[in-house]
This record gives structure tokens, C-alpha cells and sequence, in this order.
């Protein structure tokens, strides 16, 4: 996405291929518990049940071999699947110190989750997506009064390390990148919701 009238504020754009463009959104792709097990899963099949079997691996080489298995089936996403969801927890955290509803939360998740999908994430536009997700999320579903608003920015600022000129910038570029589809279907915004939930 490449918007002119931000060049001039030496923000880091939205910049991604079309290849990466999803058909559909599917809320349980970078959430889905298979990515964890990579090569040390095991599926054991019987007369009446299957099941699975993780063998014991260090953290560390379980994270390579997740992020190594993300890299290779979506070349176009630029950041690792850890960092994708160290950032969802981040904004996780920071919502709820905000007292904002899970639900304001799974819709920033499904802001977020279509930009990394799309290839428009990279290293120096990461907290910043993430940011005016929950900014946007916020404004859609909840009823904010104006110091609500500037105290979640301050949250955002603090949170993430960015200028807040910046991010009232980035909100705009993150919408257009979005095509203004800021209402979303059910079905999205609910796996998300159930797995907020639950965690809670």
C-alpha cells in the first residue's frame, strides 16, 4: 500500500505482495495448535481413537523449528510466528489494563492477523500495525469518551515505544490497508473471542 501524503512523516508504510493477498480470512490459521508440534509431533491411530503424542524438545529448538515450518509455508509474511503472537499478547495485556472487552480485543486480533496474511508487516512497522489495531478496534466497538481515547493512546505510546504522532498517522494507513472494512462478520471476530475466554 503505498500512500503519498505519509511519505513526508518518515512513517514505515504498509508495503506488501498481492501474492499474499488471502481469499478468505480463516481466524484459526495462526492460532491453530498443530504449529507448535512441527516435526516432534507423533499421530498415534487405533481401532476407536486417535491421538497425538509430543515428544519433549527444548523451548528453544521447538521455537526455531515452529518459526522454520511458518517461514516456509508463508515466504511472504516477513516476521516469525513467535513475534506474531509475542505482539497479540502485548495487545492482549494492554487492553486489559484498559478494561477493554475481549471482544475489542478479537477484532484487533483480526485487524492484525489480515495484515500479517497479507505480507504488510515487517520489523519497523510491527508495533505500530499492532497499536492502531487496538486503536481501531477500540473506536469501532466501544462507546470512548475523548479522555478514554487519550488515555489508551498514552497506553499505546508507553506500550509499544512510538511517538503518538505516528500512530494517529498509521491509524489512517492501517485503514486504507484494511479497505475501510472495519465492521466484521461473526465468524471472524468469535474463534478469537472463545480463545480470549478461555484464557481469561
Amino acid at each position: 500500500m503505498y500512500l503519498p501524503a505519509l511519505v513526508g512523516q518518515g512513517l514505515p508504510l504498509l508495503t506488501g505482495s498481492d501474492a499474499g493477498d488471502p481469499l478468505e480470512y480463516n481466524p484459526d490459521l495462526l492460532d491453530d495448535p498443530q504449529w507448535p508440534c512441527g516435526k516432534h509431533k507423533r499421530v498415534l491411530i487405533f481401532a476407536s481413537y486417535m491421538t497425538t503424542v509430543i515428544e519433549y524438545v527444548k523451548p528453544s529448538d521447538l521455537k526455531k523449528d515452529m518459526n522454520e515450518t511458518f517461514r516456509e509455508k508463508f515466504p511472504h509474511i516477513k516476521l516469525t510466528l513467535s513475534k506474531i503472537r509475542s505482539l497479540k499478547r502485548e495487545m492482549r495485556n494492554l487492553s486489559e489494563e484498559c478494561s477493554l472487552e475481549p471482544v475489542t480485543v478479537s477484532m484487533a486480533y483480526v485487524y492484525f492477523e489480515k495484515l500479517v496474511l497479507q505480507g504488510k508487516l515487517h520489523k519497523q512497522n510491527r508495533k505500530l500495525c499492532a497499536g492502531a489495531c487496538v486503536l481501531l478496534a477500540a473506536k469501532i466497538s466501544s462507546d470512548l469518551r475523548r479522555n478514554e481515547v487519550k488515555q489508551l493512546i498514552d497506553k499505546l505510546e508507553e506500550r509499544f515505544r512510538f511517538n503518538r504522532r505516528d500512530l494517529i498517522g498509521f491509524e489512517f494507513t492501517v485503514l486504507v490497508a484494511l479497505e475501510l472494512a472495519l465492521y466484521l462478520p461473526e465468524n471472524q471476530v468469535l474463534p478469537h473471542y472463545r480463545r480470549l475466554t478461555q484464557q481469561s
